[in-house]
């Protein structure tokens, strides 16, 4: 065992001025893919008037698809048994004792009489996932843009806002790895004294590098955008490297210690079949479509 002066000691400040971190690293995420998807699509002589709408759908699809899926696939045996619970997934009121309180894990935060934008705990990058594809298909319909190009020019900027929501989980010392003795391992102080997996790094870069990897393959074979291809490799990407990353990371909610995997794994595996199906069968999508 490494002596502890060995490993990483993590404690960053929560806060930069009235915002938080984590906040703040979701909003660098959303910013940059809308300014590479507003790119592909002038590159690609889409209406820039068929641009503007995106931004709203895919904000609200993944804050409201991660905000449900973490109360259902993670805590279901709270907020899905009684009705002040569910009001709790879409309002910032807990209930304590019958009474409403403003929570402090919500988007603000009052402290002291003053207003601090802290951001939205609980949510799952599944159910995030699942209300982006929910909401491009109300864009798709309004704008009526062929399916497999909308779905491969935002797949092609995934990548960019997923490596920053988990350099925000690190900012706010969550979603930990397992005790381990690797000369990289950080000791999340907020947590306890041991060293641990950074596992929210190793998605962070793993995700970095899918990005630049699809920019190559679309600056190669720009005429893939619309066979599902991009699509597919992000799905699989992904969710692959999620699959084998929660090895190093200690379960979510107690109920998954007698899962033979955890839910995180589980929920991964219909993505990555679904995304080999779209980068095998790309061309005969299009043509479907």
């Amino acid at each position: 065992m490494l002596s502890i002066l060995s490993y990483i000691i993590w404690n960053p400040d929560l806060n930069i001025g009235p915002f938080r971190w984590y906040s703040i690293c979701w909003l660098i995420g959303l910013v940059l893919a809308y300014i590479i998807v507003q790119k592909l699509y002038k590159e690609q002589k889409i209406k820039a008037e068929l641009f503007e709408p995106l931004w709203i759908y895919c904000f609200f699809g993944i804050l409201i698809g991660a905000r449900l899926g973490h109360c259902i696939f993670y805590q279901p045996d709270y907020y899905l048994t009684s009705f002040t619970h569910m009001v709790e997934m879409v309002l910032p009121i807990h209930f304590v004792d019958g009474n409403a309180h403003f929570a402090d894990n919500w988007l603000f935060k009052l402290t002291g009489g003053s207003a601090a934008y802290t951001g939205f705990e609980g949510l799952a990058s599944h159910g995030g996932t699942i209300g982006l594809m929910l909401a491009l298909w109300l864009y798709i319909r309004r704008t009526r843009l062929n399916l497999w190009h909308v779905l491969d020019n935002i797949a092609i900027a995934t990548p960019v806002t997923a490596c920053f929501i988990r350099l925000g989980n690190l900012m706010n010392s969550e979603i930990i790895g397992k005790v381990t003795d690797v000369p990289w391992a950080f000791i999340f102080e907020r947590v306890d004294a041991m060293p641990r997996h950074p596992g929210q790094l190793y998605e962070a870069i793993a995700y970095g590098l899918l990005f630049f990897i699809g920019w190559a393959l679309y600056r190669k074979y720009p005429q893939k955008v619309g066979t599902g291809f991009f699509f597919g490799l992000c799905l699989t990407y992904i969710f692959t490297f999620r699959f084998f990353i929660e090895y190093t990371k200690e379960i979510q909610e107690d109920f998954e210690a007698s899962l033979p995997l955890d839910m995180g794994q589980i929920l991964s595996i219909p993505f990555i079949i679904l995304g080999i199906a779209c980068m095998a069968g790309g061309r005969w999508m299009k043509r479907k479509a």
